[in-house]
């Protein structure tokens, strides 16, 4: 489609000299001979840039300027005078002109601050719509009575610095609380940075936390800043702490107690001012009490306890969340308005979901991109979904032993987890927040058919 550029000028052959040389470019133009005409032209339909004359009849183009960013302010506007001076080009800047250029226009000039100005405004839109994705994929969207209760906790812990420990499942949102948390405190501008320490080997989990000097042991071949000092100012998130080795719980400890380091190898102790947020699937109370984890810590750690409950547990809000990531996924795939049809809509509140609100986003992300129409319908979801809301609920009997009942109950959530992922083994260890030769070790043990399931 092509841009267009507004050209408001009281002198005719101003406006239609510029609009050739323009039109020759591939460019729309629609003149106006007074800032009024100017203003209603905008209401009416915006461009995608202006052309303003300073020195009109009427309202003149400072006042125009004026107008135009109180109504469009990312709007591009060029300022034109042919008696120009540094003093007013200064002016017409601060309001907020993108730039001045002075009659007689030079075809160069025109078109170089042309294309740097719709260049400077497609980036800004891009920048806007980036903004309000990454906004909506940070949003706790729910109504029931425990989530209203967990939001109004969020802001009012989000104005202290206090420790955070947060507790929940994998997959039920603990990391969006933590992000809730940074993005409403005084912290904000500062970085959030995350380290899941699950997923680092013990040996290197200090190094990650703390950083390293060069030499510090083999492989390191360079100063390294660690997680602390890359969060000075902001928040850190440890993500499943109850995984951190004993000797680098100490250190964390030290560290809450002084606001200060050394990194491994180093001598010099570094200050690095940070908030700290916690976050568990294992209570650490238990966790203390059984010998994993430093008692000290858990009290330190545990000023401000938060619980993110199961998806299960919430029923009511499996609708909206539905419908938030639908919304989501269609602008963020750019595949128009999609729907969920209301079969689906009961086939997806009757389910468990044992992989809580993450294992949902992923399904809904799915049937999204593979969904060709506007309606979402049964057919889409995977099989286990498919085959009825019965499918979909663990088999429980009191008459079996616990050890059978658990096999069973795991048997059935691995089955159901790596249906959910299209049958990707890589997947559902993510999801599952185990290594992948445990999950194929477990598949195997229990004789699931995973190639057998492909495609399905």
């Amino acid at each position: 489609m092509k841009e267009t550029i507004l050209i408001i000028d009281d002198e005719k052959n101003i406006r239609l000299s510029l609009a050739g040389i323009l039109e020759d470019e591939g460019f729309v133009t629609v003149g106006a001979d007074s800032g009024e005409a100017g203003l209603e032209a905008v209401r009416k339909e915006p461009p995608e840039l202006v052309f303003l004359d300073i020195w009109m009849p009427g309202i003149d183009g400072m006042e125009t300027l004026k107008r135009l960013k109180e109504s469009h302010p990312y709007l591009p506007v060029i300022m034109m005078s042919g008696h120009g001076t540094i003093e007013t080009a200064v002016k017409a800047t601060k309001m907020g002109a993108y730039d001045f250029i002075e009659k007689p226009l030079s075809l160069e000039k025109i078109l170089v601050t042309v294309a740097n100005a719709l260049a400077m405004s497609r980036l800004r839109e891009e920048n806007r719509t980036l903004r309000t994705l990454v906004a909506e994929d940070h949003v706790m969207v729910g109504d029931s009575s425990v989530m209203k209760s967990l939001r109004r906790e969020l802001l009012l812990v989000a104005a202290s610095d206090a420790p955070v420990l947060i507790t929940g499942e994998s997959g039920s949102g603990k990391e969006l609380a933590a992000r809730l948390i940074h993005l409403n405190s005084p912290r904000r501008a500062n970085p959030f940075v995350e380290l899941n320490c699950a997923g680092v080997p013990d040996e290197l989990v200090e190094s990650e936390l703390f950083g390293h000097e060069k030499g510090a042991f083999p492989g390191a071949t360079a100063r390294k800043k660690g997680k602390i000092e890359l969060a000075q100012g902001g928040t850190l998130l440890l993500d499943r702490i109850e995984t951190l080795p004993l000797r680098t719980q100490a250190k964390l400890l030290q560290y809450l107690r002084e606001q200060s380091f050394e990194r491994v190898g180093g001598v010099v102790r570094l200050e690095a001012q940070v908030r700290i947020i916690a976050a568990a699937i294992r209570p650490l109370g238990v966790e203390s009490r059984q010998g994993r984890f430093l008692a000290e810590l858990y009290f330190a750690l545990n000023v401000v306890p938060l619980a993110v409950p199961p998806l299960r547990d919430r029923p009511e809000d499996v609708g909206p969340l539905a419908e938030h990531f639908v919304s989501l996924y269609c602008r963020r795939e750019g595949k128009g308005n999609k729907a969920l049809s209301p079969e689906v809509n009961g086939r997806l509140l009757h389910y468990q979901w044992p992989g809580n609100v993450r294992e949902l986003k992923n399904m809904v992300e799915r049937l999204v991109i593979m969904t060709p129409g506007g309606l979402i319908g049964v057919e889409q979801l995977p099989l286990f979904l498919r085959e009825g809301s019965d499918a979909a609920k663990p088999e429980h009997s009191i008459t079996l032993p616990l050890k059978e009942a658990r096999e069973r109950f795991e048997r059935e959530y691995l089955t159901q987890t790596l249906s959910s992922c299209d049958w990707d083994v890589s997947r559902a260890a993510d999801l599952l927040e185990v290594e992948r030769s445990v999950l194929f070790r477990r598949i195997k043990g229990y004789g699931i058919e995973v190639a057998a399931q492909e495609g399905v």
